[in-house]
């Protein structure tokens, strides 16, 4: 993806959506059956259905139901109505993740500055 134009945020591609009438109309039906058991979910709450066993199984699968539900038309949404959009990144590589230098990725040896080290501790007042 290394076009010579694109710089870190430009838009490298933009499709307009479809916008199909058939998604919308699937979208409304799907809302009204959202509504309907959303208003179905509700008067079980009002009316205690709750309270049994089977009830509650009962309004758990319908809470399901409407998550399933809302599910598919965010799904039908999100592919038919919402712009198909990709955007330049940079690439980096891991060690610019963490801030670390680039002369510091190989990091240091275990003898840098072990002369130092030593003279230091047998000499307390030694200057560098």
């Amino acid at each position: 993806m290394s076009s010579s134009g694109s710089t870190y945020g430009d838009i490298h591609r933009y499709e307009q959506p479809r916008e199909s009438p058939a998604a919308a109309l699937a979208i409304v039906l799907l809302t009204i059956v959202e509504i309907v058991f959303v208003g179905l979910f509700t008067w079980g709450l009002i009316s205690g259905w709750g309270l049994t066993a089977e009830g509650n199984m009962f309004l758990g699968g319908v809470l399901g139901v409407i998550f399933i539900d809302l599910s598919f038309i965010l799904l039908l949404y999100r592919k038919e109505f919402l712009p198909d959009v990709m955007i330049v990144k940079k690439r980096r590589r891991k060690w610019e993740d963490l801030y670390v230098r680039e002369e510091d990725v190989d990091g240091t040896s275990v003898t840098d500055g072990a002369l130092e080290n030593a003279k230091r501790a047998l000499y307390p007042y030694y200057k560098r």
